[in-house]
């Protein structure tokens, strides 16, 4: 049995030993296309502009975006920093996509290529410390097209972060903690703490963890690390259900104190072929979705709020694992996991060195793969969230003998950093040979399947001690995936394709109807008409769709719900591709329809579902496993009022009058004063009774004023090419989303939204 016994930990600002810093968002200059505005990151200039198959040269890919190359400028007076004589000076970017290059008063002081890891840069030998004016120029090339299959964004879409510190310091993600002897009764806690000198002469400190202290010498130019443990009497464990965290505080005492927190949280996680994952000593089964890094309808720009909804969303539909494909997250991202209590496969790269797009990581691989991979497993090693790390996806050379190889030097790059976490990865295959991968699945503590478990059994066979996970399966097998899982301990979860949708991949999950482009996303020319894809569980404006409910109830048990699958030929003839699930809708609505047969779903793990429409029972189902835990009514269609009722409780749908208001409510009360804070609100279209109209087009004009300023409005319909940030949109199947962003100063932001209807309007 491979079993770990650690807890990791989160970290409570930015996972780096600065002494001082602060936020260097706002106040940019950026250029583009010889214009220059005003920006505050996280920008992404991609997402301002509308999807256009015409001069978007990011392709079907990408969503029919402009990319291209950007430039960055901020001035600040030298002083403002409070450098002390002797510190350095520096720049954390957590996210530049992509080739971006660091001037600093007209000296180059840095680059860095791949667009998904964080770095630094070193400016204090051209930064001015004094009253001068500082110039700092970033330039970010993205006109490289294609080199991503699915939508990147263009610029610096997460936050950057000026540091000033003593030349002998913590080392930027040099706190890294462990705990072993993880019991009811306690937890020994381990922790190594990292100093860096970058003087030119050999320097002394006390190093403090916990009112424990050791003196240490670091040579001129070196990294000496320290450990320390201590013991947590009791320990909570951190868990999905119960993400408990504490917090380890280190102190450097000389020659300048400085102090450094760690927040973390206990657990021990296990995993083989004959008792699967096991969690704090407890079996879990790993009910995973795929998700994409950008946050939907504000394109790729990474603001804390948008991360955190992303895992809260996934969290109330029922996942417990998230797998970020195909490359690494944002510190915020983590940190909502750590908090909310989602675990995490952290995922380096999509391909290796043989291209799956023109200039993709294969451009790279051979240069900057270790210093990716450290800048990826150093910063998230200490997130209890995190339970694997994916050294790749589906690469194109796995049937080449070199693969095996990479795999190795990518394994073994993980290793440098963190061997308390299983490494795996995802292969696949689009022909009949299989069993050839063997060799490159020895290689991984846990083998990633991706649309390929039905080969499990003979898998099994052939290596009884192999563990599995589907890393990517296809939506409408849900029922298929949980089976599996649930009746063979050696296939330890399922991620779906995907948890949420995304923009880029055009096309991915959508069903269409004859007359209509057929065929794939990936067919030649692709699918222009679309930009996003819409295989997720949830959609753009955080709606879940019926199977997202399903997928609830098979993996959590819980619940009851009812949904009508669209009547083939209503619209017209529909045709279904591989991501797709038939189209099936919370709604009672089908005018013309009156009298033709029409199927009704209803999902729950309840022995017996009784089925009503307009208070006359319809029929009784029985409901079990060979049902797929679903009942299914085929009855003539007739407007009014559907009502489910399954082991106590009851769901209804009815049929919504004509469109009389929109009604918009925010995921919060109020905005925080600093330009960094979100509000999404929703838009539905209802009628007189405040049901919401499933069919109700409304075109829309959204006006912000007040301390609020507006990031995006847009509906979950990935054929409107209308730009996101605009303020005008339109609603599809009744619902649309607003985004609005806080200004620097306090006060109320009003959101108004005019159309057809009466105006709607919301205090904030």
């Amino acid at each position: 049995m491979k079993k770990l016994l650690i807890t990791l930990a989160s970290v409570l600002a930015l996972q780096a030993s600065a002494q001082e810093q602060q936020l260097f968002d706002n106040g940019w200059e950026f250029t583009y296309n010889g214009k220059t505005t005003t920006v505050n990151l996280p920008h992404d200039w991609d997402i301002y502009y509308a999807s256009n198959p015409e001069t978007g040269t990011t392709g079907t890919e990408g969503g029919w975006f402009p990319a291209g190359k950007g430039e960055y400028r901020k001035r600040f007076a030298g002083n403002l920093m409070k450098v002390k004589k002797g510190e350095l000076v520096k720049l954390h970017f957590e996210g530049v996509y992509q080739r971006a290059e660091v001037f600093i008063n007209g000296k180059k002081a840095g680059q860095h290529a791949y667009g998904y890891t964080p770095f630094t840069v070193d400016i204090t030998p051209y930064v001015y410390t004094d009253k001068r004016e500082n110039e700092l120029v970033v330039k970010v090339d993205n006109s490289q097209q294609t080199n991503c299959r699915w939508y990147s964004g263009s610029g610096i879409y997460r936050h950057v972060w000026l540091q000033t510190m003593p030349t002998l310091h913590i080392a930027e993600n040099g706190v890294f903690v462990t705990t072993t002897d993880v019991s009811a009764d306690k937890a020994t806690v381990n922790v190594a703490v990292t100093v860096q000198n970058e003087s030119k002469d050999a320097q002394q400190t006390t190093v403090e963890v916990e009112g424990q202290q050791q003196d240490v010498t670091v040579n001129a130019g070196e990294c000496k690390t320290v450990n320390f443990s201590y013991t947590i009497q009791h320990p909570r464990l951190w868990s999905p259900q119960d993400p408990y965290l504490y917090t380890v505080n280190c102190r450097l005492r000389s020659p300048l104190t400085s102090n450094h927190s760690t927040r973390f949280g206990v657990r021990t996680f296990s995993y083989d072929a004959e008792k699967g994952f096991v969690l704090n000593g407890e079996s879990l089964l790993l009910n995973g979705g795929c998700v994409h890094h950008d946050d939907g309808v504000i394109g790729a720009m990474a603001f804390d709020d948008a991360e955190i909804r992303k895992v809260r969303l996934m969290k109330q539909a029922g996942f417990n694992l998230i797998r970020t494909s195909h490359n690494p997250t944002t510190r915020a991202f983590l940190d909502a996991c750590d908090s909310l209590g989602m675990l995490v496969i952290g995922e380096a790269f999509d391909g290796w060195r043989k291209a799956k797009k023109p200039y993709d990581y294969s451009t790279l691989i051979d240069s900057c793969y270790r210093e990716d991979i450290h800048a990826m497993v150093l910063r998230d090693r200490n997130h209890p969230s995190i339970i694997s790390w994916s050294i790749g996806n589906e690469v194109i050379e796995r049937k080449e003998i070199g693969v095996v190889a990479t795999a190795r030097k990518l394994k073994a790059a993980v290793l440098e950093c963190d061997t308390t976490r299983p490494v795996t990865e995802a292969l696949c295959a689009w022909d009949p040979d299989w069993e050839i991968y063997d060799p490159h699945f020895e290689v991984l503590d846990i083998a990633g399947y991706n649309y390929m478990i039905f080969k499990h059994a003979t898998d099994h066979q052939r290596d009884p001690k192999r563990v599995m996970w589907q890393t990517e399966s296809f939506p409408r097998d849900a029922f298929r995936n949980w089976a599996y899982v649930h009746d063979n301990p050696y296939i330890i979860g399922d991620m779906v394709w995907t948890g949420l949708d995304y923009l880029g991949e055009s096309g991915i999950g959508r069903y269409y109807y004859e007359g209509e482009r057929p065929g794939e996303s990936y067919v030649e020319g692709g699918q222009p008409d679309w930009h996003g894809a819409c295989c997720g569980d949830v959609d753009m404006t955080g709606y879940r769709r019926p199977i997202s409910h399903y997928r609830d109830i098979l993996w959590n048990d819980r619940g009851l719900f009812m949904a009508v699958k669209e009547p083939n030929g209503y619209h017209g003839k529909i045709y279904e591709t591989s991501w797709s699930v038939w189209p099936t809708w919370e709604s009672w609505n089908w005018a013309g329809w009156e009298g033709k047969p029409i199927d009704v779903e209803v999902y729950t793990k309840a022995p017996e579902v009784k089925l009503y429409l307009n208070d006359q029972l319809v029929d009784t189902k029985k409901v079990d496993r060979s049902t797929e835990f679903k009942a299914v009514f085929n009855l003539p269609y007739q407007p009014g009022t559907l009502r489910a009722e399954a082991g106590g409780q009851r769901v209804m749908l009815s049929t919504a009058g004509k469109p009389a208001r929109l009604r918009l409510t925010a995921d919060r009360n109020h905005l925080v004063p600093g330009g960094q804070s979100l509000a999404y609100i929703t838009v539905e279209v209802v009628d007189k009774n405040g049901n919401v109209c499933p069919d109700a087009a409304i075109p829309c004009q959204v006006s912000v004023s007040g301390s609020a300023m507006l990031m995006a409005a847009a509906s979950a319909d990935l054929k409107d090419r209308t730009a996101k940030t605009s303020p005008s949109f339109t609603t599809w199947k009744g619902r649309a989303i607003i985004v609005v962003r806080s200004t620097q100063s306090k006060g109320t932001a009003n959101i108004r939204v005019k159309s057809q209807l009466p105006t709607a309007s919301l205090k904030m």
